[in-house]
């Protein structure tokens, strides 16, 4: 299987453009369905699946919101942001944060998320996968990992994003065809199923947690719809980039609802296991209960698989691993090389060079995550990567949405709520620590997105406005929303409309059923 995508992956590298925007584009031909199966892969690593099983394990069902709570982020996802970015044929980022305020925020947001692709996404996916391996195979770790990453370079490096998504798709199949199995087979083993378990621990059965609950407060998901979420989904380089990489707006917009739909089916990969786990060690007592919740996927193979479907699990999770590792890299590259390298190293580099750039920076990242990937383990993956992420999107998506929403919002605004962001947060967090206030990670990334906008809104007062060239392509406006593919006419089962509303009404009887 791995050996598999691993073909498929040099077969793309070897047919790819091999200008610079067929690098780190796909030449932006990319379809609907390749866009929504890179967009859920890319985010199925393994602080999804080891981090999220071993959280559910802990926590109960309620840690499957982190999965489905997407409806809210990506309505605004489709709305205002894939319009703005295809409209604009922007290519990375920073590319609409120089284009809309000026190149000192661009390089703000192009060193902070080198930074946080490096340290903060990619030690969780190499180490929660490297982790289980070892543990099921009794290889050192050490090679584990060593392995997971050379695979993942053969192809990722030489073929850039056509490789990578057309092996996130395959990757994807794999994923969830083996991942649906073994649920099943794992449910099995359990007396009356999954009424059983809830019969059982009706209390770890609920998705609807009170604003208090210290690890899925429905109340804090929802403000980090516009927050944390949102910063993740459109301003987060990994996941947009196949966005951007679409042939029109309409097949940009129906990825995000087909990874919507998919979003739907991926807990029983990601997260219902913990629960099966639980209650096969805690309640039925087969096992010692664990006292690292990250182990239980592998204690799940160890218990449920048999040894045919335990090495398509495997195969599965490890193309879920390396589809993740790659898509970082492959943002990594992008952003090195078109943003740094090009911005400020060799403005005039011929595509050849950029491309040699960007395997060159995807090397060194790889190498450097794989180095420090042992320190996500030490808080645990679901928490270290959660908790990453939300403190370094605060400042950038508080940027993006006035930006896009405020024609009045000036340069030196936002270089100071990419600043004053990063000082506010720290200065909240210190304050509750010193008085000794416990607060969601949510909550607190939503108050320093609030004062964030303040500051940012107060500079933009008393300071110069913005001449009208620069904001009109990027300021929001109604009339996006009309023309979806430069006005090509579909039949009426491929409006957008139709399937966004058939999502929202599946998504809203899924909450209701688990409330």
């Amino acid at each position: 299987m791995t050996l598999f995508v691993v073909v498929i992956g040099l077969i793309a590298a070897v047919n790819t453009n091999k200008t610079s925007s067929g690098y780190f584009l796909a030449t932006g031909k990319m379809p609907w369905y390749l866009i929504g199966a890179a967009f859920v892969a890319t985010s199925a690593g393994s602080e999804a699946l080891v981090g999220s099983i071993g959280a559910t394990y802990k926590h109960g069902l309620g840690i499957v919101n982190w999965e489905w709570w997407a409806l809210p982020t990506y309505s605004l996802l489709i709305i205002f942001f894939v319009p703005m970015y295809l409209r604009n044929r922007i290519s990375t980022v920073p590319e609409f944060l120089k284009n809309r305020y000026g190149p000192v925020c661009a390089n703000i947001y192009s060193v902070v998320i080198l930074f946080g692709y490096i340290f903060v996404f990619l030690p969780p996916v190499i180490w929660g996968g490297s982790i289980t391996f070892s543990d099921l195979t009794g290889w050192d770790i050490n090679y584990v990992m060593a392995g997971i990453v050379l695979l993942t370079a053969s192809y990722t490096l030489l073929g850039g994003l056509t490789s990578v998504m057309w092996t996130d798709a395959i990757q994807l199949l794999f994923l969830i065809g083996g991942g649906i199995v073994f649920y099943f087979v794992a449910l099995n083993h359990i007396p009356g199923g999954w009424s059983a378990m809830v019969t059982a621990t009706p209390e770890r059965f609920h998705l609807v947690h009170p604003p208090s609950d210290p690890n899925s407060p429905l109340l804090g998901l929802a403000v980090a719809s516009f927050g944390v979420f949102l910063f993740y989904q459109s301003s987060n380089q990994v996941m947009i980039q196949r966005i951007l990489s679409a042939r029109s707006v309409w097949d940009g917009m129906m990825g995000v609802i087909f990874a919507g739909f998919v979003n739907l089916i991926r807990p029983t990969i990601t997260c219902l296991l913990g629960l099966v786990v639980y209650h096969w060690l805690v309640v039925m007592r087969q096992g010692p209960p664990l006292t690292n919740p990250d182990d239980a996927f592998a204690v799940a193979l160890k218990a449920f698989a048999p040894s045919g479907l335990k090495g398509i699990v495997l195969g599965g999770f490890l193309a879920a691993i390396m589809a993740s590792i790659s898509s970082l890299v492959n943002s990594i590259s992008t952003i090195f090389s078109l943003d740094v390298y090009k911005g400020y190293i060799s403005k005039n580099a011929e595509d050849k060079t950029l491309v040699k750039a960007g395997r060159i920076s995807g090397a060194a990242a790889l190498l450097v995550g794989t180095l420090i990937s042992p320190l996500a383990g030490t808080v645990g993956l679901f928490t270290y990567f959660q908790m990453g992420v939300t403190y370094i999107a605060t400042p950038f998506i508080s940027v993006m949405l006035l930006g896009i929403f405020w024609k009045r919002t000036s340069y030196k605004a936002a270089i100071y709520g990419l600043i004053g962001g990063v000082i506010i947060q720290i200065i909240i967090v210190l304050v509750f620590y010193f008085l000794d206030i416990e607060l969601h990670w949510l909550y607190i990334g939503a108050i320093a997105e609030v004062l964030t906008i303040v500051l940012i809104i107060l500079v933009s007062l008393r300071s110069e406005s913005p001449p009208v060239v620069q904001t009109k392509p990027y300021t929001w406006n109604l009339s996006w929303l009309k023309v979806l593919d430069d006005g090509a006419e579909r039949p009426w089962y491929q409006h957008v409309k139709w399937w966004f509303l058939l999502y929202a009404i599946t998504w809203g009887i899924v909450y209701w059923s688990f409330r």
